[in-house]
């Protein structure tokens, strides 16, 4: 039976006992047998005194004595002076007290099981043309192996064959498989995302890099230390207080019933209670909010942090590549080129080709079945559609690429998004750009975690520096680190915990060093690895990064209100203690005293389980039904915007047909789709938002970006009228309607994301 088992039922066998003693005693009382009633209160006191007795003494091993201290000494005292009913009193108030501390400080599981579940237990290594199974121990340096698809790479290797396609997330957290080339180093823990390929051993099962991710987590969860209680940090000073007190009530008056009058109104019940009834509340207001706390301690704790430390991908990031733009090669249109694509990677297994077919799904184009399909890992799929030859994949852009392939290119390159070109028949129709793109909520969540108390914000990932440091920069972080190992992760939060209270946040494997290492370890556990919530303090069990600035919110207010029960608990006892010792408040008046007292501080601290609306806006059920319906609206219009860069880019360059029908086009789209979405919002969504954000003033910015996106669009309108005899484009307008349409599209997009992080992040 675990420890943990027998002190609940120790806990709830005491509570038990002493209740009954009580209500025993009273009705004894009640019936006028004075003697029996004395006796059933004093079992109950004898009862805690035993219990009390071995907490104090492991207090005292652990190097501190606790607030247990002055419960002893009134149990004891009301024994010796025969204050029965007070001993009775403190005893249940002793029981209640330690099962809620139970209930509010569980100990957190920091079992590794999923890392080593997700460790390779053995390797297929080739020997001339013989292939066998051996176990991963067998393995040594120089060792030829094979690493079949879907398999994870046993040790550390360089890769004996032309590519491999690997899946990294578990090291460094980064969602887009890695292509590496014949001789390159690649690490054991990633995923073969390709076809089977042969790999050279450069080290053993002991050396290489998932065996080290579990040793460090292993390392970092046995340094952090225990939580001190809250009530025991307290009572450093109340308990001496109370003794003193306790020891001139005796000594000037002379009574040993006023000292023990004074133990027993001293009998630290705020502490005890208030503390973990606060604590509890705010692990069940964390819970309603889809947030798990493995104890009061890290919910504590996490009231007190100041620095945050963040992973990106998957944490700050949605974590799956998502379509950002389809460009279309001159003459061809962009749904096509979408719809070609999206119809050949039906049949793929790979992340970006999932995307891409999502992404047709959503603007609802019917997909045609491929035919003769073929793909070669690290470069792309072939087949046909409709009697077509397509290709899906990579391409090599060079100076002798048309200009629009070189624009794509280098758009891609500003953008830090990965490039899916299409070829028809061989020739190249155009391009789709993916990129992993920022949680809508993060922005908001940052600076609610700022407000609650966090100075210091940090993003350590293993990823490129150009998309890490663009999310820095939006995201206004204090500071960034790229590139980073797991080692380099857990190296950098125990430096951040020399100066400050730390928490970590990440979601993969690479991270859950990282998160025991800190002081509170906040894992991703709607998507991340199960390693990672496992390794945690916290679990977010939605999807949504905000969640933790709830968290936060929730902590710091439960702390505080902790801290105001406790030390107004005390102030009321250090009153009643000056009135006991000075024989105005006898043992029993001065416990029910003590009872009055416990019902006050634990009912302000059951203002822990209350919504503070301060910290986070509630939308009524209208306004909540309106944001998901723009926020629908948000995605099925991500093409319009498309379309008006697209026609900018027309007017240079582009035949004077084609220019004046993108543009055409565009004011269609405008017209028909984009205008009444922002009416719609400005006259429907921002008043209904506006009862829950504070008054109409919270919404005035954005009304302006819908008058500016109303004037641009009336002035595209405009430059369709004034044409020449001919029915031409002015050419000498042509720089002002191009102007207008990057305008517009630049409008569009910081309207969406503005509205989207501020509005629509709100929505559960």
């Amino acid at each position: 039976m675990s420890a943990r088992l027998v002190r609940s039922r120790t806990d709830s066998l005491l509570l038990l006992v002493t209740t009954v003693a009580l209500a025993a005693g009273g009705v004894a009382w009640l019936a006028d047998a004075p003697g029996v009633a004395d006796m059933c209160w004093a079992t109950g006191t004898l009862a805690a005194v035993v219990p009390a007795v071995v907490w104090i003494l492991r207090a005292l091993h652990r190097g501190h004595a606790g607030v247990d201290v002055i419960a002893v000494l009134a149990l004891a005292g009301t024994l010796a002076v025969q204050e029965y009913l007070a001993g009775s009193l403190i005893a249940l108030m002793l029981a209640t007290g330690r099962t809620l501390e139970a209930a509010a400080q569980r100990r957190a599981s920091r079992d590794l099981s999923a890392l080593l579940r997700h460790a390779p237990r053995s390797a297929r290594r080739r020997t001339g043309s013989d292939v066998r199974t051996v176990p991963l121990a067998e393995i040594s340096v120089d060792d030829l192996l094979v690493v079949g698809p879907g398999e994870v790479v046993p040790v550390n290797g360089r890769v004996g064959t032309d590519t491999a396609l690997l899946d990294e997330s578990v090291l460094t957290g980064e969602s887009l498989p890695v292509e590496h080339g014949r001789g390159e180093l690649v690490r054991s823990g990633a995923v073969n995302a390709g076809t089977a390929f042969e790999l050279r051993a450069t080290a053993t099962e002991e050396d290489s890099a998932y065996a080290e991710i579990v040793r460090l987590a292993r390392q970092a969860g046995a340094e952090t230390a225990p939580v001190v209680r809250l009530a025991d940090r307290y009572a450093a000073w109340f308990v001496p207080l109370s003794l003193v007190v306790a020891g001139l009530a005796w000594l000037v008056g002379g009574s040993a019933t006023s000292a023990v009058a004074v133990l027993v109104v001293a009998t630290p019940c705020p502490l005890l209670l208030a503390a973990p009834v606060a604590v509890v509340s705010g692990l069940s207001r964390a819970a309603r909010r889809g947030v798990v706390i493995r104890d009061g301690g890290a919910l504590e704790t996490l009231g007190r942090a100041r620095t945050l430390v963040l992973d990106k991908t998957g944490t700050l990031t949605t974590g799956r590549p998502r379509v950002v733009d389809v460009t279309a090669a001159p003459g061809r249109e962009t749904a096509e080129v979408l719809r070609q694509a999206a119809s050949l990677d039906q049949l793929s297994p790979h992340v970006l080709a999932q995307a891409l077919v999502d992404e047709a799904h959503r603007r609802g184009l019917e997909l045609s079945l491929p035919a003769d399909v073929r793909e070669e890992p690290g470069h792309g799929a072939t087949g046909t559609v409709e009697g077509h030859r397509l290709s899906v994949g990579r391409m090599r852009v060079g100076p002798d690429s048309p200009a629009w392939v070189r624009a794509v290119d280098n758009r891609a390159v500003l953008d830090g998004a990965s490039v899916v070109w299409v070829t028809a028949d061989g020739t190249v129709t155009g391009a789709v750009l993916l990129r992993d793109p920022l949680r809508p909520d993060a922005p908001r969540t940052l600076r609610r975690l700022r407000s609650a108390g966090v100075q210091r914000l940090l993003m350590v990932t293993g990823d490129r520096a150009e998309p890490a440091r663009e999310v820095a920069a939006v995201l206004g972080l204090d500071a960034v680190e790229t590139g980073q190992s797991p080692a380099d992760k857990v190296a950098a939060v125990r430096a951040e915990r020399a100066h400050a209270v730390t928490v970590m946040i990440g979601d993969g494997v690479n991270d859950a060093p990282a998160l025991a290492a800190a002081d509170i370890g906040v894992a991703m556990g709607a998507r991340g690895s199960t390693a990672s919530s496992e390794a945690a303090d916290i679990v977010l069990t939605t999807d949504r990064v905000d969640r933790l600035a709830d968290a936060m919110g929730i902590a710091v207010r439960s702390r505080h209100i902790a801290v105001q029960s406790a030390l107004g608990g005390m102030l009321m006892s250090l009153a009643a203690m000056v009135a006991a010792a000075f024989g105005l408040l006898p043992p029993a008046a001065g416990a029910l005293l003590q009872e009055g007292i416990d019902v006050a501080v634990i009912l302000n601290a059951l203002r822990a389980l209350l919504t503070d609306r301060a910290t986070r806006p509630v939308l009524t059920p209208t306004a909540e039904d309106l944001v998901h319906r723009f926020a629908a609206e948000h995605d099925d219009l991500r093409e319009v915007v498309e379309a008006v860069r697209t026609a900018a880019d027309r007017l240079s360059g582009a035949p004077e047909e084609q220019a004046r029908a993108a543009v055409e086009h565009v004011h269609r789209l405008l017209t028909d789709r984009l205008l009444p979405h922002e009416h719609a919002e400005e006259h429907q969504l921002y008043p209904a938002l506006a009862d829950s954000l504070g008054g109409p003033e919270t919404t005035a910015t954005m009304s302006r970006a819908h008058a500016e996106i109303d004037r641009l669009a009336g002035r595209i309108a405009t430059h369709l009228t004034l044409t020449d005899t001919e029915g031409r484009l002015r050419p000498e307008n042509l720089d002002d309607l191009r102007a207008c349409l990057y305008g517009l599209y630049s409008v569009l997009r910081l309207h969406f994301t503005q509205e989207e992080e501020n509005y629509f992040s709100l929505a559960p």
